[in-house]
């Protein structure tokens, strides 16, 4: 059996870099007085983040620092229209396929409006419910 080989075979990692933001080297530059920048990732080693923030470039893209929320006007037609087809919050829900809380908010007037969404709750009550003005044609009202 010479054909054979029975070394031992040992398999390891390899050793991780040592990085110049460890610890030790933080601690031992804020000692010496150093200036020092440290960078908090907001999604850091988190793969499934990639739209954790859907809306952050619209809120960057406007003057305001607000985000648009549904009017007063669109939560009394979505509840007026939601009681008057016998539904409740979820079962609402459940007939176009959202959870429960997108509905809350919805009547709290605490959503940000979304198309799709708001167009799929017209479909399952069967009423037209009224649409935020559009931002380009509030801009031009103003100058």
């Amino acid at each position: 059996m010479e054909h054979q080989d029975w070394t031992t075979v040992v398999l390891r990692k390899k050793a991780p870099k040592s990085q110049t933001s460890s610890e030790a080297a933080v601690a031992d530059a804020r000692r010496h007085g150093v200036p020092i920048e440290t960078v908090k990732k907001f999604t850091a080693g988190n793969k499934a983040a990639k739209n954790v923030l859907p809306n952050a470039k619209k809120l960057e893209e406007t003057d305001e620092l607000k985000h648009e929320r549904v009017g007063h006007e669109f939560k009394l037609a979505l509840q007026q229209a939601r009681l008057a087809k016998g539904m409740t919050q979820s079962q609402l829900a459940q007939a176009i396929n959202e959870k429960p809380g997108i509905i809350n908010e919805y009547e709290a007037g605490k959503a940000i409006p979304n198309p799709a969404i708001i167009t799929k709750i017209e479909r399952a009550l069967g009423a037209r419910l009224p649409r935020p003005p559009k931002k380009k044609a509030a801009r031009e009202e103003e100058l």
